[in-house]
């Protein structure tokens, strides 16, 4: 009798830390806008040419290449970006998209919204934590978190 009850507390503390963990990629929640058409063609600080069909972002301090999924919180509707350029520390932006993004958001009407940035996954974050390691990073929450443990298929049971 104990065992089972053993057994049933373990898959119920498992599928709360699997619940628990959907934040974990968070990174920032903040203000976001996009370029104006006069940047189509420009250099941007990482030295490419901003295009304004690519699925690109400026931010303040996150390095040139990171992945970012960006998800427009009054839509609900996300895009995955890379950065190529920075944006001024004075901002009180996160995030500056490019038309194309921002038309994925679903945001070109309204021109600035609130939005949740992530890393694209687990890996993505190490490298991000390893990056900010020893450095300032205001504003960004990168925390430690649990990699899953990996079930067969087999033993899996649905928590919902």
């Amino acid at each position: 009798m104990i065992f089972r009850h053993l057994v049933v507390f373990f898959f119920f503390m498992l599928c709360f830390q699997v619940n628990g963990q959907t934040d974990s990629l968070f990174i920032q929640k903040g203000l976001a806008s996009y370029y104006g058409s006069e940047f189509h063609g420009r250099k941007t600080a990482s030295g490419e040419r901003y295009h304004k069909d690519s699925l690109t972002a400026a931010h303040k301090i996150l390095p040139f290449g990171t992945l970012l999924k960006v998800t427009n919180l009054k839509r609900n509707t996300s895009v995955v970006v890379r950065v190529t350029d920075r944006l001024p520390m004075s901002s009180k932006r996160q995030i500056d998209l490019s038309q194309a993004a921002a038309r994925k958001l679903e945001m070109l009407r309204d021109g600035v919204g609130t939005v949740k940035i992530e890393a694209i996954d687990l890996d993505q974050l190490d490298k991000l934590i390893k990056y900010f390691e020893g450095r300032p990073h205001p504003n960004l929450r990168l925390r430690p978190y649990y990699r899953p443990i990996l079930f067969p298929d087999t033993y899996i049971i649905s928590c919902n």
